[in-house]
């Protein structure tokens, strides 16, 4: 099982590294054609930080490995919030801006909704990836709302903190490596965890609820982490819930494009029913707070939450 486990490791290094590599090319290379920071901010930047969920799907879903897609979309939500919103508002209470919370939080709470509606028949097809993708390009049209309404020179600013400065040879360059290195360590990726899955005699769904959730969610874990110690903590909650929309609305669409998902009730019961409960009380925790956060000890909660979730899992795996 050594080959499969260095495939697994090398898969997820190169994952993240090709990951942020396409998000840089391709915002440089959009704002060297023109392309306001504010666009590049909503489409490109978006799509990036879900590139490697997205291409772990789609080799899973290609290979007949759909479960483990859906188990990765899944996963990762549950991860964002508990682990990586856990993590970092341990180290500094994040702060939750009055927009996220009356706009983009509500959108997420309506997409798990109507994710959990999709998935009630204990299958995932080509009309609910459809439905998914529809949500997504409503999505899409929501945040360029939201971010006209808010407030123009903050909005702006931002963006153009996440847009690195470069030439559109380089831009271009780093565009063709970071994606030709997501498809290659993806598709390395998933044979690693397809295999360790059928060692251990575990289904593929737990290896994607697990390691590889954890795996793709450690970009947001860093960044996240990074911008609690550099005091820039108030943007880690809105890129989570943009994170998780884009799980559930792009990252679950692919793998019923490839042909239907069935799987057991347990994915609605355990699986989804952690990942709506816990959408809910990331909600509750910022409402009740004057002014919204997420403290400290809320952190130490969702940390503690989902260590349990993950030795369920084990329990139920064994």
């Amino acid at each position: 099982m050594l080959l499969p486990i260095l495939a697994l490791l090398a898969g997820l290094i190169l994952l993240v590294w090709s990951a942020d590599q396409f998000v840089n090319g391709a915002a440089a290379t959009a704002r060297n054609l023109g392309m306001s920071p504010m666009l590049i901010g909503l489409t490109i930047v978006s799509f990036g930080t879900s590139a490697p969920e997205i291409l772990v799907s789609v080799m899973a879903a290609s290979t007949g490995a759909g479960s483990l897609a859906v188990g990765n979309a899944l996963g990762s939500n549950i991860a964002n919030i508990a682990m990586v919103l856990g993590i970092t508002a341990l180290i500094a209470p994040l702060p939750v801006k009055s927009g996220v919370l009356r706009k983009e939080m509500p959108l997420l709470l309506a997409i798990t909704l109507l994710a959990g509606a999709l998935l009630f028949n204990l299958s995932l097809g080509l009309l609910d990836s459809v439905i998914l993708l529809l949500a997504l390009i409503v999505s899409l049209y929501l945040f360029g709302r939201f971010q006209r309404n808010a407030d123009p020179g903050d909005a702006i600013a931002e963006d153009e903190d996440e847009i690195p400065e470069m030439s559109s040879g380089k831009a271009t360059l780093l565009l063709l490596v970071g994606l030709t290195v997501l498809a290659g360590s993806s598709r390395l990726l998933v044979w690693g965890a397809t295999e360790i899955a059928l060692s251990l005699g575990v289904s593929e769904l737990i290896i994607g609820l697990t390691i590889v959730a954890i795996g793709t969610s450690l970009p947001e874990l860093a960044a996240s982490v990074a911008s609690a110690l550099k005091k820039q903590h108030d943007i880690a909650i809105g890129n989570v819930v943009g994170s998780n929309i884009f799980n559930l609305v792009a990252v679950m669409a692919v793998p019923g494009l490839f042909g239907t998902v069935e799987f057991d009730s347990i994915v609605i019961w355990r699986d989804y029913a952690v990942m709506l409960a816990l959408t809910v009380l990331l909600l509750l925790f910022a409402l009740w707070q004057r002014p919204p956060s997420v403290s400290r000890y809320e952190g130490g909660i969702l940390a503690t939450l989902y260590a349990g979730y993950l030795v369920l899992l084990y329990n139920m795996a064994i």
